[in-house]
């Protein structure tokens, strides 16, 4: 097994020093989804939903998300994003919503986690606007699809 990076000496929880890796430009893409009635995925698109536009708030929210990865989980790095998007896609079957994430830097740090948190923000932000709508809905298969440094 591999040396824990995020454990010292003693066995404490430490911040990676990360000073003397070079800046790259780091990309990556997350996914999820969330599982939800026909119904409750025909008022999303229809503008039907009581809290309003819930597409356009949860793509906020994932983008929101990601600058503030740092705050919400403890060992990250403050992160300086160039970029960061949020998009959606209904597959035929119409009973999900597939949630995907790009963040992108140039840092010394990777930027899996700011992506993986946009996608897990954006699919909260879905559940909490439609929960009066579908008691069923259920957030899935969040993972990281890609991680690429140049």
């Amino acid at each position: 097994m591999s040396e824990l990076t995020h454990i010292n000496a003693d066995g404490d929880a430490r911040m990676v020093d990360v000073s003397a890796k070079p800046v790259q430009t780091r990309e990556a893409v997350a996914s999820g989804e969330i599982r939800l009635a026909k119904a409750t995925l025909d008022a999303i698109e229809s503008g039907q939903a009581a809290k309003g536009n819930v597409l356009a708030t949860a793509r906020l929210a994932g983008i929101m998300a990601a600058k503030k990865t740092a705050e919400l989980i403890p060992l990250c790095h403050p992160l300086p994003i160039t970029h960061a998007e949020v998009n959606f896609e209904t597959p035929p079957s119409r009973d999900r919503i597939v949630i995907t994430a790009t963040a992108r830097i140039a840092a010394q740090t990777g930027i899996e986690m700011e992506a993986l948190t946009a996608v897990s923000i954006a699919a909260l932000t879905i559940y909490d606007m439609c929960k009066s709508l579908d008691k069923q809905m259920q957030i899935t298969d969040i993972q990281l699809l890609s991680k690429t440094k140049r």
